[in-house]
């Protein structure tokens, strides 16, 4: 009788939180379209590496809705990407509000020693149990075990961009990882401009049709003038950055 119970038990506590995951994501592109846009938007021009990506989708509770790569296999990808994905969507979930948002670049800066956000890295912590339970051959599938969970976890240079709707409201957070933080930016920028997910209100870059978009004016003291922007990787990544397509604009 007692294995029963628990059995019925486990049934109705999983039926619950399946429940919970579909209201909370219900606003979000299912997998298979994120997974669709990620390697779309790979294909491009996009500076570093020109590796397989990593990609994770929140809603605005920081529940992981949705985990994806590009490659032919799970370990096609930097493996340790995964977490740095999910990370990226946290975080740019997590301090971007209704009016406005930050991109993971924009944050790069003011998280250094003696930047005004000093110590934000460590303030949400990535929760191991969720990060690193199940399978790996489960990883990136439907079945990924983070799906349904709050991972946590602040990650503070490029890849990772807040997502709103047609009507501006914030709806979560997109993370991509997989090369350098400058590419994984361009094409976390490209993924959620193919998911229609870019009715960005206003950021903090100066552009005014891309609004968080990566800002590179750290000088040769090593200091950003603007607060917030984020370093160079060595390759075309920044003059790219110029030519992604504009953030979509709210209709009136």
């Amino acid at each position: 009788m007692k294995i029963i119970l628990l059995a019925v038990s486990t049934l109705i506590l999983s039926t619950v939180s399946s429940l919970a995951l579909a209201q909370t994501c219900q606003d979000l592109p299912k997998g298979e379209e994120v997974k669709k846009a990620l390697i779309e938007a790979r294909k491009n021009t996009n500076g570093g590496l020109n590796l397989d990506m990593w990609g994770t989708v929140v809603d605005r509770s920081g529940t992981v809705c949705s985990v994806v790569y590009t490659g032919e296999t799970v370990d096609a990808q930097w493996p340790g990407s995964r977490v740095i994905s999910a990370q990226k969507a946290n975080t740019a979930n997590a301090f971007s509000l209704a009016g406005s948002a930050l991109s993971t670049a924009n944050l790069y800066s003011a998280t250094q020693p003696g930047g005004f956000l000093f110590g934000l890295a460590e303030s949400n912590p990535v929760n191991p149990a969720v990060a690193y339970q199940g399978a790996v051959a489960t990883f990136g599938s439907a079945k990924d075990p983070m799906i349904g969970q709050r991972v946590g976890g602040v990650n503070v240079f490029g890849g990772g961009l807040a997502l709103y709707n047609s009507k501006g409201q914030i709806l979560g957070g997109l993370g991509v990882s997989g090369d350098t933080s400058c590419a994984d930016h361009n094409i976390a920028w490209r993924t959620r401009n193919a998911l229609k997910l870019d009715f960005v209100p206003k950021g903090v870059s100066s552009e005014k049709d891309k609004v968080d978009n990566i800002v590179y004016d750290i000088g040769m003291t090593g200091k950003s003038r603007g607060g917030f922007g984020h370093p160079k990787c060595g390759g075309k990544e920044h003059d790219l950055a110029r030519k992604l397509p504009p953030v979509s604009t709210v209709a009136k």
